[in-house]
């Protein structure tokens, strides 16, 4: 029994320390076109959520990317989309493991700024990033690709 106690033990901090966590650089994948659109940095901040800036843009063919936040409200008005922080307030869900929930998301094409959940994939180099207006159920999903 004490050995059965100890294995468990063991591999449940073992599960705890390999939970996916969503801080790194992250490649935005266009969910209409399916290009790549930006690298984004999420960083864990001291009260435990986590922001994400854009820390480069990515052309595709045929476009020129824009440079300043579109239509957005005021403090992002007019701001370069470079460095813009475009994602804040995103927090671990304690009852649902490589779930994040509780965020805002900027569209600096839009203006917009939308609810926000998070899922890291099993092999911690996937995300599925939704934004949404009211419930879940009236947004849209991208997938993030880890970089780094």
């Amino acid at each position: 029994m004490k050995n059965w106690t100890l294995g468990l033990v063991c591999l449940m901090s073992c599960a705890i320390s390999h939970a996916a966590d969503v801080a790194g650089i992250w490649r935005t994948i266009d969910d209409r076109t399916g290009f790549s659109k930006a690298l984004v940095e999420i960083k864990k901040q001291p009260d435990g959520s986590y922001t994400g800036t854009i820390i480069k843009i990515i052309p595709r063919p045929n476009y020129t990317p824009k440079e300043l936040c579109q239509h957005c409200p005021a403090p992002y008005t007019d701001k370069p989309i470079l460095g813009l922080t475009v994602l804040w307030g995103l927090k671990a869900d304690p009852n649902r493991p490589n779930q994040y929930t509780g965020a805002q998301v900027l569209d600096p094409l839009s203006g917009k700024i939308y609810k926000g959940k998070a899922k890291v994939n099993a092999d911690n180099r996937q995300l599925s990033m939704r934004g949404y207006v009211g419930i879940s159920a009236l947004g849209r999903s991208q997938i993030w690709i880890r970089e780094h």
